[in-house]
């Protein structure tokens, strides 16, 4: 009998629209089989609002111009666009024999120990899913679990405009104050490093797999089902 994939296959799928991208994580997920390998995508998305399935209007106070997109993740509306490091993490948590709060604390450790590594120290809030930096927060996680099979991730806050995030209640928090990396870490130091890298490498020791590249074959991912059977 086969063994199950031990691997984390990584790919880095540079900026994407939200909406393209959620779509073929859904797509990903249901054409799953027992023998799919997991896999963690790297992106970054145009300016957007999200709205978590508990999402509540109040919660977004002046969206406007900035589309808002009522999606499939759990919690409430936040904030994506250039400068921010998206994780998507597409994995059997039935293969890994873990729940989805395990899931979550193992996203909010790799980004505490990705931090840690640039001499920041965070902390994760239970109350209040996400990553925090002297009160403010610097990674906000959400997640859907389909088939047993979780899609979906944890956002980062690189060096983006975080001015939008005044449009909402970040996370449904009335007046929670947000941060990002740059202002913890020079951005000479920042720029020389590579975070995605170092945040794939702590997601996969967390959830004990083994990280391998996709290489080039990342692009099809995000195709249309009309894109993939014209290539």
């Amino acid at each position: 009998m086969t063994p199950p994939p031990q691997v984390l296959r990584l790919c880095r799928l540079g900026r994407v629209d939200y909406v393209d991208c959620w779509h073929a994580m859904r797509r990903f997920t249901d054409a799953r089989t027992a023998d799919t390998e997991d896999a963690l995508w790297l992106v970054e998305h145009p300016p957007v609002f999200t709205q978590g399935q508990a999402g509540r209007p109040e919660h977004l106070l002046q969206p406007g111009d900035i589309p808002v997109v009522q999606t499939d993740r759990g919690g409430q509306v936040t904030y994506h666009g250039p400068g921010q490091l998206v994780a998507y993490v597409l994995v059997d948590l039935r293969r890994l024999k873990i729940g989805v709060r395990k899931l979550v604390a193992a996203l909010e450790g790799a980004v505490i120990d990705l931090l840690a590594g640039f001499g920041v120290t965070a902390q994760a809030r239970p109350d209040a899913p996400g990553v925090y930096v002297d009160g403010a927060k610097i990674a906000s996680v959400g997640l859907r679990v389909r088939h047993g099979c979780s899609y979906h991730g944890i956002a980062l806050n690189l060096d983006l405009d975080l001015t939008p995030f005044a449009r909402i209640n970040p996370c449904g928090h009335v007046g929670l104050p947000m941060t990002r990396l740059v202002d913890w870490v020079p951005a000479t130091i920042l720029a020389a490093s590579d975070p995605g890298e170092r945040l794939a490498s702590v997601i996969a020791a967390r959830l004990r797999l083994r990280l391998v590249s996709a290489g080039a074959h990342c692009a099809v991912l995000v195709a249309s089902p009309s894109e993939i059977r014209g290539r």
